[in-house]
């Protein structure tokens, strides 16, 4: 029988969901946006927004991120889904679109500058990440009571050895703190982190970025203005802005 230590002493977002009629939460004043030029583009756009004096303002950017290699397609998340929405599915090589919170550090760096109240763990061989659709522990962090070593364990194990996974931020698709159980096989393990060969290459459907920028926005980060990440193609988020009250 396998032995698990479910890492519950952190959430993994940093506040619970609302009225999905009502993606950003009551005094968000941080967001993360992202824009696309189209749904099947690996490659977007991200600035940092926040709101001063009732006025969004962009703090950062523009600058350049990966996406899922197949592009994107909508998640599980703040929003409410459109009908007759495509959804994301595990393997699926789609960055999962939507408003979502943003969520706990876990990283194997340490050096790293960020709001102590964001939640972080320090990422070690006994670390994994669910991905297992058969698993009930599906899109979870789980912290075993020994290292990983059996096949499941190493498989399902965080990535320990790869620079652009030693710093990753969680986005909050398909987490407990939206569904109340994250669905199997509706997507799993999406993070911010850093991108491979100075952004030559999309993702499995997670959001990268240079290092450089991956510390400026953790360092910006503050869980008292309940952040958001808000990823969709362009026309998309023209047409959601003012219904959803996006920046």
């Amino acid at each position: 029988m396998k032995k698990f230590l479910l890492f519950l002493l952190l959430p993994l977002c940093l506040f619970v969901a609302q009225s999905p009629a009502a993606p950003l939460p009551d005094g968000c004043e941080q967001a993360i946006v992202g824009a696309a030029d189209g749904w099947n583009s690996s490659h977007v756009v991200l600035s940092l927004l926040e709101k001063r004096g009732g006025q969004w303002q962009m703090v950062k950017g523009p600058f350049s991120g990966r996406l899922g290699e197949a592009g994107l397609v909508w998640g599980l998340g703040r929003h409410p889904l459109p009908k007759g929405a495509t959804v994301k599915r595990e393997g699926d090589d789609r960055s999962p679109a939507g408003v979502f919170d943003v969520g706990g550090i876990w990283a194997t760096q340490s050096d790293l500058k960020f709001n102590r109240r964001i939640p972080f763990v320090k990422v070690g061989p006994s670390d994994l990440w669910v991905s297992d659709v058969k698993s009930p522990l599906y899109n979870r962090h789980v912290r075993l009571d020994h290292p990983a070593r059996t096949s499941w364990e190493l498989n399902e194990q965080m990535k320990l050895n790869d620079h652009a996974h030693s710093i990753k931020l969680l986005i909050c698709h398909n987490t407990e703190n939206v569904q109340g159980c994250p669905i199997p096989g509706r997507g799993s393990s999406i993070f911010f982190h850093i991108w491979r060969g100075a952004g030559k290459y999309p993702t499995a459907g997670c959001t990268t970025m240079s290092e450089e920028n991956l510390r400026a926005v953790l360092a910006w980060l503050d869980p008292k203005k309940k952040p958001v990440y808000i990823l969709m193609p362009r026309d998309e988020y023209m047409r959601y802005r003012s219904a959803w009250g996006l920046p």
